[in-house]
């Protein structure tokens, strides 16, 4: 067992990353010693990152104990670099988290001075002034490169950047080049945020937080308001919504809601959320209150006018597609679910289950019309149901009768048989052809059944419904 880190208590008696407990226990026997649990620490660094959101959309994890946040246009927000890391910092001390930062042109920078100076905010000018009494191992290169060149005495930044670029080059790689550049900032090093971008964004700080759920609901409508202008601008509308929850203790809730159709109708945005917030009321612990309400569009499309009249023909269409996402909010998008046709010789593989929600936006965007509520609705089976079927016509005719779901079916129709095979990577010894027909029934319901195999036609034979058609 060795220790994996270190507080300041730790460091002022010269303990050491890596070194044994036993070792440590013999120098010091009265430290304390702690397992480590790294799932639980990312779990920690994660909700520190939430909690930075506050700052900036553009926060990455660095490592085990870092993070990155992008504050480019965000800091005059804050009254200022110096003061929005004061705020951070401050923030974080009352959390009881000992942190350090810095803000600079560069991410690296920001790495080495936060890990190996005293942070702060560095201008650009002072580049080369801060870095240089830094240690090598603050250009983030591996312990046996650090170790390389200490032994050739190149102990500081400040050594490196007076040493020829070419010998370096070829003793160390371009490892060692790379990571000065990119602390001098000569070399642009992107960050990848943790989270997706949203395309826009609104917010509200408020004074006094709010815990009830119609608080929250009528800030929510506030906020959609304030970003219809801009998805209106833009000629598109929202297709995945965010709201982000800040809680005044530094928990982050967000609840997403997805919808059939671009949407930026303030109303209708509010009722997915007023949805959504009765699915996850008892996961949505508001303790004393949230101070800031996000509305995030995370996906948006382009925004049809049309839709803007719910009148006329379009009423039935933005009814039912407002029902099925009001349903998917309330009880997630699989609860209703509806079938898209796919490639395939198998009637039974010709059709491919999906999301209700994903299958209406796929309908209007082929421009096929919803169907109204007067129309029955097209019902498929996701999988084949076994029934008993009588007085089978000789040779290879459909049943004249089956009992399906306890109801006796008499057939008045039949097309048929179709023989198939199955794909030509199928074992037809594990799935031999089948014999399919269409037939209709005395109610008027069309059915594709079919028998597996190619002989033995009893009086009793168990068939196979792969769908009902009305």
């Amino acid at each position: 067992m060795r220790l994996t880190a270190l507080d300041e208590a730790a460091e002022a008696i010269n303990l050491k990353r890596n070194m044994g407990v036993a070792e440590a226990r013999a120098i010091h026997p009265t430290i304390e010693v702690i397992e480590e649990d790294p799932a639980a620490d990312l779990r920690f660094l994660e909700g520190i990152a939430d909690w930075c959101d506050r700052y900036t959309p553009l926060v990455a994890l660095d490592g085990r104990d870092g993070l990155f946040l992008d504050i480019t246009g965000c800091a005059h927000l804050f009254g200022g670099e110096k003061a929005l890391l004061q705020d951070i910092l401050s923030r974080l001390f009352q959390m009881g988290i000992d942190v350090r930062g810095a803000i600079t042109s560069s991410p690296g920078l920001s790495w080495a001075v936060s890990r190996f100076g005293q942070g702060g905010v560095i201008e650009e000018d002072e580049t080369e002034r801060v870095v240089a009494p830094l240690p090598v191992a603050a250009l983030r290169l591996s312990d046996d490169t650090v170790t390389a060149l200490t032994k050739m005495g190149l102990k500081y930044i400040g050594d490196l950047m007076e040493t020829p670029r070419a010998p370096l080059t070829r003793r160390f790689g371009a490892s060692v080049l790379l990571r000065l550049d990119q602390v001098l900032g000569t070399d642009e090093e992107p960050i990848s945020p943790r989270l997706p971008v949203a395309s826009l964004s609104a917010e509200r700080r408020l004074m006094e937080p709010v815990a009830a759920e119609e608080e929250i609901l009528a800030v929510t409508d506030q906020i959609a308001h304030a970003l219809k202008p801009s998805l209106e601008s833009r000629g598109v509308g929202g297709r995945v919504f965010e709201l982000v929850l800040f809680r005044v203790d530094g928990k982050v809730f967000r609840i997403a809601a997805g919808t059939t159709r671009p949407l930026r109708e303030p109303r209708r945005i509010a009722v997915l959320f007023a949805e959504r917030l009765q699915a996850v009321h008892d996961d949505l612990d508001a303790g004393y209150g949230f101070e800031i309400l996000r509305l995030n569009v995370l996906r948006h499309e382009t925004f049809d006018t049309a839709q803007s009249d719910f009148e006329g023909h379009q009423q039935n269409d933005a009814s039912l597609a407002a029902f099925v996402d009001r349903v998917s909010a309330r009880l997630g998008s699989d609860c209703l679910r509806t079938f898209q046709l796919r490639e395939s010789h198998l009637p039974e593989r010709a059709v491919t289950s999906v999301p209700a929600i994903d299958g209406l936006s796929a309908r209007i965007e082929q421009g096929n019309p919803l169907p109204s509520r007067s129309e029955r609705p097209t019902r498929l089976l996701k999988k084949a149901e076994p029934m008993d079927a009588f007085a089978i016509e000789v040779p290879d005719g459909a049943p004249a009768n089956f009992h399906w779901r306890r109801m006796r079916h008499r057939v008045v129709k039949s097309e048929g048989p179709e023989r198939l095979a199955m794909e030509w990577w199928v074992d037809s010894a594990q799935a031999p052809p089948r014999d399919y027909f269409r037939v209709e029934d005395d109610r008027g319901h069309r059915f594709w059944i079919y028998r597996e195999g190619l002989y033995g036609h009893d009086e009793k034979q168990s068939w196979y419904m792969h769908g009902m058609f009305a």
